[in-house]
């Protein structure tokens, strides 16, 4: 199957740009492959290649033993990227991957480009362009073994780190020519032959986690683990609502207290005064022989907080203001098709709801933390960043050091999901640390981790839905109430964006949008807007079509039409990017052949399915979720089945599945016992016995399954998550004819 290369217009690589190749000798011995290339690299450290000025690391080392050492560039929060990407690598080189090994990267974005985990991008900005790599590290060692048979490198090839010339018999390991190799001519990235992908024998196999037998033997791979000589433990006391400053505290007092080095208050006004979001915040640290010390010292303290203006808000007032702005028109005009209000007017029925969601903590398993090491005027961080380089950058900016004079190491994370891509709790262990003048690993508690989170944000719907006398949808509006400053959402998490499903497809549509101004920090969380977006319209959608009288699967598909490109951009067509209707189909057919959609109707009573579709992140999934509702209103999860069309290629299948698996249950659980609640500016909840991640004994089994596609592998992290939750909230209603329009589920509504 043919695939199409990725350009720099879509976040991919076009090799054929000035891409930059070097081999040598490596230090003891063999083969370095180095590589800075367009698309990844910055136009800076392009240029600076290009002229011999920049450090330039290796991606490849073959020693002369035949062990192959691959750099994973990329921070790894169990979504198995340091497992895939040098997967990509070894099987363009041709090596057993038993002779492979892995190493972190350090970051340097100058040689290796964005080295982040978010959005899902890592597939589909290095799938290309490593896979090239490999390929010319593989043509140099064949015209390495040519050349020292005197014969044409096309009547060579290899296998599992062995060139052959099959005619003469000879062969040779990549270890014994690898030395050749480096002094053989670097190829062009662009034109270098890549492997039929039928041919390959790494990419496409189930290979487990490089780290996994470390993680069940409980090595300290993690950054929470993180230990080093002469290092102090800290904790950092915040104002329980969000952008109070410390009046005063009792801070000679703690510092009395047994095994306390040192105690101090920490201004904003100094420590960020360009007041940058996840810059540092007042509050006091404490800083102590052990974490356990600090800990206990903290329960001591005693601070008198100005609590400013944001003690005001509650989630009850935001509600109450939401439905203030839904019975008025909105502020703002997100999209308009034809005349929705002329559509709505002339419909044979028309269906009306209100959906919410709620905020929701991240309730990564490892808090944050960060180990900080301040000397010399240069700092080093041990962090488990899913933006290390943003980090980096703000932690020069926290101390007013240079980047250069920052080392950023990336550790594992116990655990992402978006909450890691700010950075807050790296410039606090760096100020921290420079003020103690010692190492110091600050280690937030649970409560912490809930209370000075960066939300997913809460939302709210007001929809009409219009349906023609066939049962048709002609005309769509919602008015969409969200949260941010002086009118303008408070980032791309709180927007929607004008091409939300089912835009371009109902003849009268049109999207509106009004603001609550609020004082919470906000962020990205698993499938950013997505996540909630996909409940309201999926759930939607599902009482259009039974208002219509239609099968739930046959109204979607009649929906989506021809299969046609829905521009995601207007006026700026992105073939990579843009909706395709016709790969929703396949996959929503697919997970109602899987699931036996066609005989829901003889499960028994009180069981149901239901199904929902979305399109996040480059993936499109379907899913379909069967549950069983007891008279008491429990709700029990019996199975889900989920389909997606990442596209050509799934390069591990254990690791893929793993991810659609772990969203699937990340989005039921959400929905089940999630939601952070504001009361006098404040966050309530504390931990888990009133945040309630999914429990082993709830969960489901989740059945995988994938439609290839003729486009590039994209990323899994995130696009299964947004389907499951409708399709839950659909099942439910299947099962009990009650509709859930607000989460998390309240089971006492669904009492019979």
């Amino acid at each position: 199957m043919a695939t199409r290369t990725l350009d720099s217009a879509s976040d991919g690589l076009n090799p054929s740009r000035r891409a930059f190749l070097r081999a040598s000798v490596a230090v003891g011995g063999g083969f370095a492959l180095q590589a800075i290339l367009p698309g990844v690299a910055n136009a800076a450290g392009e240029g600076a290649a290009a002229s011999g000025g920049a450090p330039i690391n290796a991606y490849v080392r073959i020693a002369a033993d035949g062990v192959v050492t691959i750099l994973s560039k990329n921070p790894e929060i169990g979504q198995g990227i340091r497992t895939a990407l040098p997967m990509v690598i070894a099987d363009e080189l041709d090596v057993a991957w038993k002779d492979v090994r892995i190493e972190q990267a350090p970051l340097n974005e100058a040689a290796f480009g964005r080295q982040s985990a978010g959005g899902s991008n890592s597939t589909p900005t290095n799938y290309d362009p490593l896979r090239r790599i490999g390929a010319a590290g593989r043509q140099m060692i064949v015209a390495a073994g040519a050349q020292g048979w005197g014969v044409s490198p096309e009547e060579c090839d290899t296998e599992a780190g062995v060139v052959h010339h099959r005619k003469s018999g000879r062969s040779m390991t990549y270890g014994a020519l690898a030395e050749k190799a480096a002094a053989q001519p670097v190829p062009d990235l662009a034109s270098v032959k890549l492997k039929d992908p039928k041919t390959f024998k790494i990419i496409g196999q189930r290979i487990p986690g490089v780290e996994n037998a470390k993680i069940v033997t409980g090595e300290p791979i993690f950054s929470i683990d993180v230990t080093m000589p002469g290092m102090l433990h800290a904790v950092f006391e915040k104002c329980p609502v969000f952008g109070g400053k410390v009046t005063r505290a009792n801070i000679d007092a703690i510092k009395a207290l047994p095994g306390i080095h040192d105690a101090f208050i920490i201004r904003a006004s100094e420590a960020n005064p360009s007041k940058d979001p996840e810059g540092l915040v007042d509050g006091v640290a404490i800083v102590a022989k052990s974490w356990w010390n600090a800990n206990k010292a903290r329960e001591k303290l005693e601070i008198v907080w100005d609590e400013g203006p944001n003690a005001a808000h509650s989630s009850e007032g935001f509600a109450a203001q939401a439905a203030k702005f839904a019975a008025g028109a909105p502020a703002t005009s997100l999209r308009s098709d034809g005349d929705a209000a002329a559509g709505l007017k002339g419909a044979a029925k028309i269906v009306e709801a209100d959906y919410s969601y709620p905020f929701l903590s991240h309730i990564v398993l490892e808090p944050q933390n960060c180990t900080a090491h301040f000397k010399d005027g240069k700092i080093a961080v041990w962090a488990p960043a899913q933006n290390p380089g943003p980090g980096q950058k703000l932690v020069a900016k926290t101390l007013g050091l240079p980047e250069k004079d920052v080392t950023v190491h990336m550790v594992r994370g116990g655990g992402g999901f978006g909450r890691r891509l700010q950075s807050d709790f790296m410039a606090e262990a760096a100020w921290i640390s420079r003020k103690v003048g010692a190492p110091v690993k600050l280690l937030w508690n649970r409560r912490d981790d809930m209370q000075h989170d960066f939300y997913r944000p809460a939302g709210f719907h007001h929809l009409k839905g219009g349906l023609d006398d066939k049962g048709a949808l002609v005309a769509l509006t919602d008015h969409f109430v969200t949260f941010g400053k002086d009118g303008k959402p408070a980032n791309s998490s709180n927007t929607m964006p004008p091409t939300e499903f089912p835009a371009q497809l109902v003849p009268h549509l049109n999207y509106g949008q009004s603001v609550i101004e609020f004082g919470v920090p906000t962020g990205p969380m698993r499938a950013p807007r997505s996540n909630a977006l996909g409940f309201v319209f999926q759930s939607f959608m599902d009482e259009l079509a039974h208002a219509a009288g239609k099968d739930p699967v046959d109204f979607r598909i009649a929906l989506l039409g021809e299969p046609k490109i829905l521009p995601s951009t207007p006026g700026k067509p992105d073939p990579i990017r843009d909706f395709n209707t016709g790969r929703m189909r396949d996959v929503l057919l697919k997970a109602a052949d899987v699931s036996d959609w066609k005989n829901r109707h003889k499960l028994p009573k009180g069981t149901a399915k239901g199904v929902a579709f979305y399109y996040s992140h480059l993936g499109y999934f379907a899913e379909v979720v069967q549950v069983t509702v007891s008279p008491s209103g429990a709700i029990k999860l019996d199975h889900v089945w989920a389909v997606g069309d990442v596209g050509s290629q799934i390069i591990n299948p254990a690791g893929a599945e793993h991810q659609v698996q772990g969203a699937a249950l990340d989005g039921l659980g959400s929905a089940l016992g999630q939601a952070v609640t504001i009361e006098r500016g404040r966050v309530v909840q504390a931990n888990f016995d009133s945040v309630l991640p999914l429990r082993i004994d709830q969960s489901a089994q989740v059945d995988v399954h994938f439609v290839t596609s003729d486009y590039p592998p994209t990323g899994l992290g995130e696009p299964a998550l947004p389907p499951v939750l409708p399709a839950l909230c659909n099942a439910i209603f299947a099962a009990t004819g009650k509709r859930i329009r607000s989460l998390p589920i309240d089971t006492q509504m669904l009492r019979a």
